[in-house]
């Protein structure tokens, strides 16, 4: 099975875009998380106050540093609404964002990874109806490795995990439950907590499952580029007399 990576340029109303189209010198790369944006912003040139300012208005300023080597900033900012977002478009047509989103020079940068070629192709007629866009490449990526890009943000692993659940994960791996042999069992588990065995060993089951489901995309990832499925070797070998 091959993967389809496709890497594009587009314009389109977004603050973002624009402050990098007045200061061309600029590269801004935005990353989406659950609760905000985390925005990275660098220029080989030293700032005009006017930039300055600017950039403290995009949110809270966790770094700054102005050098001879340039400007290096990070900002955090509450999530906008994506609803009808360019994002919400990858997912439509089945496609893989890899963040971050890269704005140059009035251009947002964007690259996906797909499972179908066709599922490219509708994506980036979809996008040219409605804006500016150029390709800058399609590519075919067949057993290779996953590009480190593409490693599931932390976020998006425990979404909609709840505080109890992750607790009870926790606990559950640092007690040595997820070792071979394993070190403790779960009515051990519980027995540690305020809670009875029932509830804990639900949380647990809970957090268990949405984790592997919320891996699942990544797992496909990783295994679409194997050449060979090894559970298929090991079924092929024959079986020894005993």
């Amino acid at each position: 099975m091959s993967l389809y990576e496709a890497s594009f340029r587009v314009k389109h109303e977004c603050p973002y875009r624009e402050i990098s189209e007045r200061h061309p010198d600029l590269t801004i790369r935005e990353w989406y998380l659950s609760d905000c944006q985390v925005i990275e912003i660098t220029s080989p040139e030293s700032p005009a106050d006017e930039l300055l300012d600017e950039i403290d208005q995009m949110g809270t300023v966790l770094h700054k540093s102005v050098d001879d080597s340039g400007l290096h900033v990070v900002t955090q900012s509450c999530l906008c609404s994506l609803e009808d977002s360019i994002i919400d478009r990858f997912e439509k047509h089945n496609c893989l964002y890899q963040p971050p989103t890269v704005h140059r020079q009035g251009w947002e940068h964007y690259t996906v990874i797909a499972f179908d070629e066709s599922d490219v192709r509708t994506l980036l007629q979809d996008l040219e109806a409605y804006r500016d866009i150029e390709v800058l490449s399609k590519t075919a990526i067949a057993e290779q490795q996953i590009p480190h890009s593409m490693l599931a943000p932390v976020d998006q692993l425990f979404e909609d995990v709840t505080e109890r659940q992750l607790a009870a994960l926790r606990l559950a791996l640092e007690r040595g439950y997820y070792e071979q042999p394993r070190k403790t069992s779960r009515r051990e588990l519980a027995e540690q907590t305020a809670v009875a065995r029932s509830t804990y060993e639900e949380h647990l089951r809970k957090a268990e499952n949405k984790l592997l489901t919320n891996a699942g995309q990544l797992l496909r990832l990783v295994t679409a580029t194997s050449p060979a499925d090894p559970l298929d070797v090991e079924r092929s070998r024959p079986m020894s007399d005993s």
